[in-house]
């Protein structure tokens, strides 16, 4: 006989299953209702971690000093001392496969100087995906009054992990990792291993919140994510999910267009809280509105110092506007002269180009140059001369046309040649997964051919073709360019 503790069986119940390649949701119980999450919350920790390396804020290879308080988290945890330091790829896989507290606690330091700052982070990045019924307290998910969830956010946040930071998704389906001071293993092998397609995502526990798990599972072109709050066991808790991940294969269609949930805007330091603005009751049958706006306060504004030696003070300003004024009504009355003895200016000439020596520092003049009074034998022959009113004949329009072979959308990349459509289909759809950024608006297109299936990616342009391919490359896949035509 197993005996439960009370705390764990008293644990609520909560599930989501939704299709994950459009947001649907296939099935919901106590889905809004606010647990406790546990290690579920690493999802976030890893979220934002991520965010940091891709926005540079450190690198994988940045070496993590461990602090006293990391090193003293709870169990699960990877054995961390104070004062050691080790490179945050390692924590990244301590976190993800083994679930270590000390891990995700150093990470959050490292990256936002404290814990409690980097869970106001965490919180930030929540708002901006929508988890409206989320707080987190804390990095690692260890029982903390006001640290709750749902299963709805929780399911929301893993789709977000999938989609917005594929290149890492892999580590979640790792069974084992090296985690720099030793091997650890994964905390949910017996899915991964029993449930055809799984490929993560987290496992929690906690005496308040029992067993959870956000897993999901592959199978074709479908993806189901399924979670659950509140089981009784590993073993209990791992059969719902696998009853819910058949369920919600059962229920998503075979086909059906791949949108990818928008990644929430960068908010990292020295980012602003997400404002969120809700309308006033919706009219029934309509849904409702929310903006939500990142903000970020500015503190103060540096002002920039004066050049040395260009500090004008009132006395150095006097003489120079008393000259100023006395050459500028100087100039008024010469005008004033020449003008009464000028002949009178040939209609539709083009006034002479004023020579560069003649332009004067308005700053401080010292002399007045008089402008020099064209000869009068000059002024008399350019009187005489007339022009005749002849029109300039207008000149033959020519057009001028361009073979465009970048702007337009009709270049693409060609992905691989495979023995039947199913495969080819398969990957596009897994290359499409991967690299989200440089295919978004791609159309996937299979082409049959006299030795197989082409798997195309079509209506791209030749630069976004250029660089899809390139980061292909760098992935070890195959690719090579489609031209027009």
């Amino acid at each position: 006989m197993v005996l439960v503790p009370l705390s764990v069986a008293a644990a609520p119940y909560a599930a989501m299953v939704m299709d994950a390649r459009n947001g649907k949701v296939l099935h919901a119980q106590n889905a809004d209702t606010r647990l406790h999450p546990a290690s579920l919350t690493k999802m976030m920790t890893l979220y934002v971690v991520f965010e940091a390396v891709q926005n540079g804020e450190i690198t994988m290879d940045t070496l993590v000093t461990v602090s006293r308080k990391a090193a003293s988290e709870e169990p699960s945890k990877l054995g961390l001392r104070p004062g050691q330091k080790i490179k945050l790829r390692y924590l990244v896989r301590a976190a993800a496969v083994k679930s270590a507290n000390d891990a995700a606690t150093a990470m959050a330091e490292a990256i936002e100087g404290s814990e409690a700052a980097f869970a106001r982070r965490m919180n930030r990045t929540a708002q901006a995906m929508g988890m409206t019924r989320t707080t987190f307290k804390n990095a690692h998910g260890l029982t903390e009054s006001g640290h709750l969830s749902t299963a709805r956010d929780m399911t929301i946040l893993g789709r977000h992990v999938i989609y917005d930071y594929p290149q890492y998704y892999n580590l979640f389906s790792r069974k084992t990792a090296d985690a720099g001071v030793r091997q650890v293993s994964h905390t949910n092998s017996r899915l991964l291993n029993s449930y055809k397609g799984a490929d993560g995502i987290k496992t929690g526990y906690t005496r308040a919140a029992g067993f959870n798990l956000v897993a999901s599972a592959e199978r074709g072109k479908e993806r189901v994510i399924a979670t659950v709050f509140g089981g009784r066991s590993t073993a209990s808790r791992n059969a719902r999910v696998e009853e819910l991940l058949d369920l919600g294969f059962k229920k998503s269609p075979a086909w059906a267009n791949n949108r990818a949930p928008k990644a929430p805007p960068y908010l990292g330091k020295g980012a602003g809280a997400v404002v969120v603005a809700k309308t006033s009751d919706p009219v029934p049958g309509t849904r409702a509105k929310s903006i939500r706006v990142a903000s970020a306060a500015v503190t103060r504004s540096l002002r920039p110092q004066a050049r040395p030696g260009s500090v004008v003070t009132p006395g150095m300003v006097a003489p120079i506007v008393a000259s100023v004024g006395k050459d500028i009504e100087r100039e008024l009355q010469e005008i004033a002269m020449v003008s009464d003895t000028a002949p009178s200016p040939i209609p539709d000439a083009a006034p002479d180009p004023v020579p560069e020596a003649m332009v004067v520092s308005a700053v401080a003049p010292t002399a007045s140059i008089k402008p020099v009074q064209r000869p009068v034998g000059v002024a008399a022959a350019a009187a005489t001369l007339t022009f005749k009113d002849t029109p300039t004949p207008a000149r033959k329009a020519e057009v001028v046309t361009r073979l465009s072979t970048s702007g337009g959308r009709h270049w693409g990349i060609n992905v691989g040649r495979y023995p039947s459509e199913y495969a080819a289909q398969k990957i596009l759809l897994q290359t499409a997964l991967a690299e989200t950024a440089s295919l978004d608006g791609a159309s996937r297109k299979v082409v049959r051919g006299k030795t197989g299936f082409d798997a195309n990616f079509m209506g791209m342009t030749r630069d976004s073709a250029e660089l899809a391919c390139r980061r292909l490359q760098a992935r070890q896949i195959t690719c090579f360019m489609v031209g027009p035509g």
